[in-house]
């Protein structure tokens, strides 16, 4: 089950509501269904339950029993329900009961059926069962709200934006999508429609991806630093040993002789390691300083022997 399914099943758990807020979520999904209007209301959906909710919230509303149809398209290889309100007469009492008559030229958003803010909230947690998607929060933060007309997608952009959820909007296949890809107003857009589990789980994700990018940042700054620790030493033994091979390591001063046997037999320590085996320790810096006078010793010694050869 996708995660969208998991949402709208979460909803339709809610039921229709009460009676406050019955004919607003009703409202939602069928203004934003497949269709509205006198020659045809209906609700095309995969969700097997948010279809048998748009047809009890007609029957509780209205007292019109319409069925829940199974259908597929053999082009795109998918199955989904349909519900439709079948008969001329029984869609204009649909539209009547929401202030819409057969005359309307275009579909807007009547107001007086989301009139406080627990009516908006019922209404557009009905949009979303209509028309709403959600990606898989593990993959991407990406709630769209996919709407058949300009006019309407404006209005309800506008009721969004009262509630501080800020919709961008783009033409897709000649309809109008809103969409949220910021994981806080995707949040904050399912606390508002009660789908309070699926934003605690956007939460939880996100705090796991933090979580694990803070992890892969520690892990590959120990492993530059571990590559680059090995690549120094495995330079300083070069040079003890370039020292050791021409001149023996007597050649060095005593205060170098004992850091240099023991870098030898103790290559893969740290310089903060190696300083405290030392018979009068040193700090890191301290161990580096000596280290940076073998390498110069090894250096002269290569350009003096490489000039009398």
């Amino acid at each position: 089950m996708s995660f969208s399914a998991e949402v709208k099943e979460e909803l339709c758990a809610l039921g229709l509501g009460s009676d406050a807020t019955l004919k607003a979520q009703a409202y939602g999904m069928l203004l934003f269904g497949r269709a509205f209007s006198a020659d045809r209301i209906c609700l095309y959906t995969e969700n097997e339950k948010v279809a048998h909710l748009y047809a009890q919230a007609i029957d509780r509303l209205i007292g019109i029993q319409v069925p829940v149809e199974r259908s597929s398209d053999k082009k795109e290889g998918s199955r989904f329900f349909v519900v439709s309100v079948p008969e001329e007469r029984q869609r204009e009492r649909v539209l009547d009961c929401f202030g819409h008559t057969v005359k309307d030229i275009q579909l807007r958003i009547n107001r007086a059926n989301t009139e406080d803010d627990d009516g908006a909230t019922a209404f557009l947690r009905g949009v979303f069962l209509a028309c709403g998607t959600l990606a898989d929060p593990q993959k991407e933060y990406h709630l769209e709200l996919a709407v058949p007309f300009r006019n309407l997608a404006a209005d309800l952009a506008t009721v969004l934006g009262e509630y501080g959820l800020m919709a961008k909007t783009i033409v897709r296949k000649g309809g109008h999508v809103l969409y949220f890809k910021e994981s806080e107003q995707i949040e904050d857009f399912l606390t508002l429609i009660h789908a309070t589990n699926a934003s605690l789980s956007i939460m939880n994700v996100k705090i796991y991806k933090d979580i694990r990018n803070r992890t892969n940042r520690v892990t590959n700054c120990d492993t530059a630093n571990i590559s680059k620790t090995v690549t120094a030493a495995a330079n300083q033994v070069k040079d003890i040993l370039y020292i050791e091979k021409r001149r023996g390591l007597s050649f060095l001063p005593e205060d170098l002789q004992e850091l240099a046997r023991l870098r030898l037999q103790n290559q893969e320590l740290s310089l903060r390691e190696l300083g405290g085996l030392l018979s009068t320790p040193l700090s890191r810096s301290g161990v580096n300083h000596r280290l940076g006078r073998i390498h110069e010793l090894a250096e002269e010694l290569r350009h003096t022997l490489n000039e009398s050869e």
